[in-house]
This record gives C-alpha cells, structure tokens and sequence, in this order.
C-alpha cells in the first residue's frame, strides 16, 4: 500500500525512497520549526502547515502523486516508553540516621509568600529521581502535602504558600533517612501590602484574588521572554512596571519560530543541542532563572500564565515521552506552585502538538492537582480546534479566536472566557501579526463588552529581531495606552460587581455591563450619529460618550428614562456607558 495523507511522516521518513520524494517536495521540512511536531503529523496536516504546500493544493496532488509508486515500510514499533523508574526504599544505609540532614528555615513568613524547608541531603547516584520527598503542612485542622525537589548540590526544597495567618507545622516524609520525619513549626504573617493572594474563578465567569479583592484581566504576551540576554530581560520588566498589563503569557520552555532562531542562554535539562538531553536531570540553573523572573512580575502585580508544553520546539522538548512530561510537570509544580501569581497553562496550540494525543491532556492535569496544593487556575489553549473547556479541571477557557463568539463559549462552558491570542498589533508578514492598532484595540473591546477577558500582543518588525510577542523588550505600538484606558474603564464597573456580563442587546451592536446597573454599548468601526435607548420601567441613567481611540469621556448633561436617542459623534470606535443614578450616574 503506498503512502497517502493518512500516513505519519516519521514513518515516511524511515522509507528511504519516500524520504527522498518529501525532502524534494517538502524543501527544509527535516530543518523546520516545528519538525519535532512534524514528524508526529499525518501528511494531511504537515502539508497543510509547511510553507512549500499549506496554500498549493497543485504542490500537494504532485507529492502524492510521486509518493503512489513507494510500497509502504510495515511500522515495526520501534518507538517505546522509557523503561519505568524504580524507587527504592534504602536509598541510604540504614545507619544513617532518620531526621538527620542540616535543616534551614524562615521563623516568620507573610501570608500567600513562599516558605521554603532547605535541607541539606545526599547526593549520590541521581537524586532528582532516587528520592522522594514531601511534607505534611498542618495549620489547625487543616492540611496540606507540598512535594519536596533537589536543587543541585545536595540541596532539597520543600515549598508552600501559606494562605492562613497564624502557626503553622510541618513533618517531612522521605525514602532518604536523613530527610525523614524532619519537623518543625512558622508562623504566617499578614500579606504583604497590595498583595491579595493567588487568582481564583469567582461569580462563574470571572475573577477575583483570594482575598476577595476583584482581579480584572488584562494580559500580553511574550512567549520567550526569559529565554532572551539580561539586558532584553530587564527592557521587558522595565516595560511591564510602565504598562497596563496585569497577566502575561510566558513558555517554561524556549522557542523555536520566526523572529526567534538563537540558541538560549540555558536549557532546562541536563545536555546539549549536540549531545541530547537526560530528561531525568532537570537543570537547577535553568529553574532559578524562571522563578526569579516570576517573583519580579509579582511585584510588579502581573500574574504569570506558564504555558508548560508548546509545538515550537527543535530541540524535543515537545515530545519526551509520558513518563518524562509527568516528571517534568511534578518538578515544575514542586517549585513554583508556591508563587502566588502562576497559573498552568498545560500547551499553548494544543492541536498543534502532534505527539500527543487526547488523553495526554487529562493525564497532565492529573498531575497537576495531584502535585499542586494550592489549586492555581489552569487551562488548555487552542490553534485552530477549541479545546472541550467542559473537563472539571479547567477553570476557565483560554481562546485563539477572533471575540465575537464570546457570550457563546461562556454559555456553553460556564466558565470565564479569556480570549488570549485575539491578533497582535504589528507589521510582520502573517496575517496574524500585522493588525492596526486601531483593529485590536476593536477586539478587545469587542472581547470585554461580550463578558470575556483580553490579552494584548504585539509584533513590530526592528533592525535587532526583538518583537515583544515573542521576546518582550520594548513596547513599540500605539495599543498599549488604550488597552490602559480600557482596564481604567473596567474598574469603574460597579464595585460590587465581579465584571462584565453581556447583557440584552439589538442585533447589530453588543451591550455588556451590570444588568439595571451599568450598561456598555461598543459599536465598533461603525460610526452612527445617534443611537436609540430603552430602559425599563424605574431606570434613570447619566449618559457618557467614549471614544476608545482618542481616550476621552464626555459626560452628557440630562439624565435619561424610557426611551430616548443620543446624538453620537460619528466616529468609529465609540462606546455609550450608561450608569443609573444609584450607582454613580450623577
């Protein structure tokens, strides 16, 4: 049977003939990107997404055409798991005695920070997967079990975040003896002043800090911005302190894309491009980076969405097998579980991610709650297929699409909507990334009238390669200052309520805001010079005109009832916020 658009190209590839056919109608696919993806994929979907066929159907028919005359190589399954980890209960001699590794703590920690048990233990053959290591957290009746990890050079972490103030205890449970049964007692202060503890789902489709204080998304993106030099590190952070943004999303592991070909300064485990990886050696150093980057942006008050697996990837990390991706996710969760802004994405562009399949998913995310005492939000983002955002362990849907499906997916998720790839604001050559700024900053309005959240992106080309979306940096465009006013308008919702919820709307433009409340109407790139309005019977509002290019709120000066007409200015990208007297029309 020769080969066809069902056929799976690494096993095309070990055809030598065949491989000949797709290096001569595939040109640099062995050298692409994403081949580590490739290679998973069916010839459907490489074809649909290398650059040589993706938009040359006549291209394609001849690749299948030269490939009819290959006989097919049988699949002798030559591609197994890693064989199993053992862990053995006498990692040290019995003599040794329980309890007895140097211990080193905090007497005093403030509340949702890091309390962090450094133990100093053995270091033979390889710890990262010969010891096991926890501990047992008790504040009153309450328990907790956060997961230890080794840190190199004989050092181990056990880390929580202490969300109670008072006196807290711990006991460590280990397969090492000198780690074991190590007790000891902390007490947990009061948070920090402006810090209010991780992000949880609150009011079904939106959000709020853990001590109730709202938490109004507005995130950007920068995939690889810890992976750059320190001074393109320091350029974002310095951007951030300056932008609106309180999110970002940000991969745990480099990239490999256009605009984003340098070899990292450190990789996240033991080896080499050149030499291969030991995915059972995580490389201390490379995680120290990623949590100190992590605790600056909570002190910036931006909470970090790590996107834990992503298909742009030549280096395989992407595809390490199932028992490497769950010791991957248990180390990452044993480190940085602890800091309160982080959030699991489990993979940006899911369905991009060739070599996994649907149940890898849910496996993950078993491993996540089962490591992760803290609960952080967690979810799946998409390319082009949504994910089924219905799985009990996704807290909130995270979009690739363009906003006006919004009302629609929280309907039929009943969870809050965060449409974080919506387009980006720049001048590169994919369609994607070359919006007008007055067009994302459309969507994004769009995205918050219809009751969802909105991530910002940004892709200017320069003469050093450094696009923020992928590398961060330096802000270039003209969407930032209004996605700030955005946000100002956000919290000038009614205090009380958790967010915007699209409200009851004409068919030609949507309405969101606090039912009887607050009403937002955006009409986008239309320009009406009046608007008609119907309240219900007992509603007086104030009438405010805003122009979300310009920034500018013009309050009108009567207070409206029934209904009536507004004359409007004839501009694009105007909203009408109405706000009943009761809550601040006046």
């Amino acid at each position: 049977m020769p080969y066809g658009p069902a056929s799976i190209l690494r096993d095309v590839l070990r055809n030598e003939r065949a491989a000949t056919v797709i290096r001569e109608h595939l040109p640099g696919i062995e050298d692409d990107w994403t081949h580590v993806q490739f290679r998973h994929g069916t010839l459907r979907q490489v074809t649909g997404v290398a650059s040589a066929t993706r938009a040359n159907p006549a291209a394609v028919e001849r690749l299948y055409a030269a490939l009819a005359s290959v006989p097919e190589t049988p699949v002798t399954g030559e591609y197994v798991e890693e064989p199993p980890i053992v862990v053995s209960d006498d990692y040290e001699a019995a003599d040794i005695p329980l309890g007895s590794a140097h211990a080193e703590q905090p007497t005093t920690v403030p509340r949702w920070r890091v309390f962090e048990l450094v133990l100093h233990g053995p270091a033979h053959g390889n710890p990262f997967t010969d010891v096991e290591l926890s501990a047992e957290f008790r504040r009153g009746d309450r328990t907790l079990t956060a997961t230890g990890f080794y840190d190199g050079d004989g050092v181990y972490r056990i880390r929580l975040m202490p969300d109670e103030e008072g006196d807290w205890s711990y006991r460590t449970s280990s397969n090492a003896r000198s780690l074991d049964t190590i007790s000891g007692t902390f007490d947990c202060g009061a948070a920090v002043s402006g810090e209010h503890g991780p992000v949880r789902v609150h009011g079904r489709f939106h959000f709020r800090y853990a001590d109730g204080t709202r938490y109004l998304p507005v995130g950007t993106t920068a995939y690889a911005w810890t992976h750059q030099d320190e001074k393109v590190e320091r350029s974002t952070l310095q951007s951030l302190a300056e932008a609106p943004f309180n999110k970002i999303r940000m991969g745990v592991f480099p990239k490999s894309y256009d605009h984003n070909t340098e070899e990292p300064e450190r990789y996240p485990f033991e080896g080499s491009p050149a030499t291969g990886w030991d995915f059972r050696r995580p490389n201390p150093a490379f995680f120290r980076h990623l949590e100190g980057r992590i605790e600056q942006l909570r002190d910036l008050g931006v909470e970090a969405d790590l996107i834990l697996f992503h298909p742009y990837d030549r280096w395989g990390f992407s595809d390490m097998g199932a028992d490497a991706d769950a010791r991957y996710l248990r180390y990452v969760v044993a480190r940085l579980s602890s800091h309160a802004n982080v959030w699991w994405s489990l993979a940006n562009e899911y369905d991009l991610m060739w070599a996994k399949d649907a149940a890898h998913w849910h496996r993950a995310a078993a491993v996540i709650g089962e490591s992760d005492p803290h609960g952080h939000l967690m979810s799946v983002h998409n390319w082009v297929d949504l994910y089924d955002n219905s799985a009990d362990w996704v807290t909130h849907s995270s979009i690739q699409r363009t906003p006006e499906g919004t009302s629609a997916w929280r309907e039929r998720w009943g969870k809050p909507v965060t449409i974080d790839e919506l387009g980006y604001e720049g001048d590169i050559d994919w369609g994607w990334g070359n919006l007008t700024p007055q067009e994302l900053i459309r969507r994004c309005w769009e995205g918050v009238v219809r009751g969802g959240y909105v991530t910002h992106g940004e892709c200017y080309l320069d003469e050093e390669d450094a696009l923020w979306w992928s590398k961060g940096g330096t802000l270039k465009g003209e969407s930032t200052a209004r996605l700030r006013f955005l946000r100002s308008v956000l919290e000038q919702t009614p205090a009380d309520a958790p967010g915007i919820d699209p409200l009851a709307s004409d068919f030609d433009f949507p309405t969101g805001g606090v039912d009887q409340r607050y009403y937002l109407t955006y009409f986008g790139v239309s320009q009406p010079r009046r608007r008609s309005f119907l309240l219900d019977e007992g509603i007086r509002c104030r009438a405010e005109i805003i122009d979300t290019w310009n920034m500018t709120i013009t309050e009108l000066p009567d207070v409206y009832e029934g209904s009536f007409t507004l004359s409007l200015p004839a501009l694009p990208y105007i909203a009408v916020r109405l706000r009943t007297v009761a809550d601040g029309g006046q």
